[in-house]
């Protein structure tokens, strides 16, 4: 982590005045002040241990024989990037994501670790914790709130109030992640206010999720005392939320991309900037190596019309502001953590080193830092535990030549809308139809092994595939799997359970891609360069094979997702979301 401020509280006061010297003197800097919102030229940095201890035009006095000294050569220096809310238990270890989130500038990730705890509980989280340890990136995490999304019908691992508790306490955690189901507080389920009240009394922050909430719904939702919110997808919901005292991450990430819709009018109303930051909330391998992390976030707002020091003011120090953490982190000045950034262009972000606690990480586009992998345990690489299947498990029974079944129709990636079809019965099973654009979709109980599983319809999937099967699905972590033949289906799911997890297609037995997810059933522990070829993979077979949708290993990720509307897949049943009931595969009896 870092050191602690009180422990070292002489030492930097010693070197601030003279008394004693600096580890490295960074000269010649062109310093970015995110306190005072200008540029100071010619500014010298003196650095002892982890921590700043001087600041300003002439910093000789703290310089000794063992001083390094860094000409920077008036290069802009600013504090480093800060994700103040991203989920990582999906796709990289952490150890893989880290090689490039340094590269992009930054130093200090929030994770909401939801996934892991929903297949691999309390224990999960734990030794998730243990894998960001000893990694050059901090990591501050926070305790996923969101589980059960709906206690009707999920059956994800999930956290105990005790359990909760005991998490407070462990190293590097601030707070409470996202509480994305905000009916639990304007209802106030007895569960939901006891953990709000439990953190509150243990002086944590609460993220929040306030997606479709307005007007007394989100006075309430915030009358809660959580304050934050990274759902707004346009400028009169960050404006509502920001006249309620509500800090907004606009965020900027794999599954949505709002800053091109917020950031403008922000601008054009002069909004005041000081409570918002940039956030991810998730990035899948693609991006994050040809796009970037929070970089991308200030080098697009800076093409919006965004005087650059504000948004690496949102990049930096309003994150660490939020989270009660500015003392210590988010700035340049004395007594501050070490993290800091050179740039070569600070308008285009084009970063030249990265500082990680007074030590150099990234030189020149390479990390200077070795990054090991720490070992995975072996229970957490036995999480599917589905037995072999034959092709008769997804069969829909039938007596009659033809039946009208509830159909799941694809409007997007993500969202859903109930239909109805007319489909075939052969050799007493309703079939998929291609030239109807309707699919088989099952949902199977990968976590907990149960026999119980759903079978329904897809409709408006496209691609001519036999199979495409996924063991990571938000906050349930079924196994799901799309068909057009119930031979491939078995296929595909018993090749994820011989694999333990990840994302398949095949077609006539054959596997046309695959991404393995050894770690519970969510991620690769292979090199981040191996994933990326084989997530591109998955994405690019489903596309050529006439799948409508840019990105289809979103599809299995959302169906069982609780938390949208309309229709969606568990392994327990079909489920009208609005409705919070079940609905039959088949319609009618004709």
């Amino acid at each position: 982590m870092h050191t602690k401020f009180s422990s070292v509280l002489s030492e930097i006061n010693s070197v601030s005045i003279g008394d004693s010297h600096a580890d490295l003197i960074l000269e010649n800097c062109s310093l970015i002040n995110v306190y005072t919102n200008e540029i100071q030229e010619k500014i010298q940095i003196s650095i002892k241990n982890d921590r700043i201890a001087f600041v300003g035009n002439d910093a000789s006095h703290t310089r000794g024989p063992k001083t390094k000294v860094l000409d920077v050569k008036n290069k802009h220096v600013c504090p480093s990037f800060v994700d103040p809310h991203i989920h990582i238990d999906h796709f990289l270890t952490p150890a893989e994501f880290v090689k490039k989130s340094l590269l992009c500038g930054v130093t200090s990730l929030f994770p909401d670790s939801i996934d892991i705890v929903s297949v691999c509980g309390y224990r999960g989280f734990k030794e998730f914790l243990r894998q960001t340890q000893n990694l050059p990136m901090r990591f501050f995490h926070t305790i996923p709130g969101g589980l059960p999304v709906d206690r009707k019908f999920s059956h994800g691992k999930t956290l105990s109030i005790e359990e909760e508790k005991d998490a407070i306490g462990l190293q590097s955690v601030v707070g409470l992640g996202e509480v994305f189901a905000w009916t639990k507080v304007t209802k106030r389920d007895p569960k939901t206010i006891k953990s709000l009240k439990q953190m509150h009394e243990n002086h944590c922050i609460i993220n929040g999720h306030t997606a479709g909430a307005s007007g007394k719904k989100l006075n309430s939702y915030i009358a809660s005392g959580i304050f934050s919110c990274h759902e707004p997808i346009n400028f009169d919901q960050v404006l509502e939320r920001l006249r309620l005292g509500m800090w907004i991450m606009i965020r900027e990430g794999s599954i949505r991309r709002d800053l091109k819709e917020i950031v403008p009018l922000v601008l054009s109303n002069k909004i005041y900037k000081n409570r918002l930051m940039f956030c991810s909330d998730g990035l899948d391998p693609s991006d994050i190596t040809n796009i970037g992390h929070i970089d991308h976030c200030v080098r697009e707002s800076i093409k919006l019309g965004m005087n650059p020091i504000d948004a690496i003011s949102m990049a930096s120090r309003n994150c660490f502001d939020y989270y009660k953490m500015g003392n210590e982190f988010g700035g340049i000045g004395p007594g501050k953590i070490a993290d800091i950034l050179i740039l070569d262009d600070y308008k285009k972000i084009k970063i030249n080193k990265v500082i990680l606690g007074g030590k150099i990480v990234v030189s020149n586009g390479k990390l200077v830092e070795q990054i090991n992998t720490p070992k995975i345990p072996t229970w957490m690489q036995k999480t599917v535990k589905i037995p072999k299947l034959q092709a008769n498990f997804f069969n829909v029974n039938s007596k009659n030549n033809a039946e009208t079944v509830n159909t799941i129709s694809m409007k997007t990636e993500i969202v859903t809308k109930k239909s109805t079809s007319d489909l075939d019965v052969k050799d007493s099973n309703v079939v998929a139809s291609y030239d109807k654009d309707i699919w088989k979709v099952a949902a199977l109980d990968r976590t907990f092994g149960s026999k119980t599983h759903a079978v329904g319809f897809l409709e408006n999937f496209g691609a001519d595939i036999g199979a495409f099967a996924s063991t990571w699905s938000f906050h349930e972590n079924d196994m799901i799997v799309i068909g057009s033949n119930e031979n491939d289906m078995a296929d595909a799911c018993n090749k994820l359970t011989k694999s333990q997890g990840g994302l398949i297609v095949v077609k006539d037995g054959k596997t046309l891609a695959s991404l393995p997810f050894q770690m519970g059933g969510i991620i690769s522990t292979d090199p981040i360069e191996k994933v990326t070829k084989n997530f591109a993979k998955i994405n690019d077979v489903l596309s050529d094979s006439g799948c409508k949708f840019k990105k289809p290993h979103l599809i299995p990720l959302f169906l069982p997702f609780l938390a949208l509307p309309d229709i969606r897949i568990l392994y327990s049943g079909i489920v009208d979301v609005k409705s919070r009931t079940f609905i039959p595969t088949i319609q009618t009896n004709l």
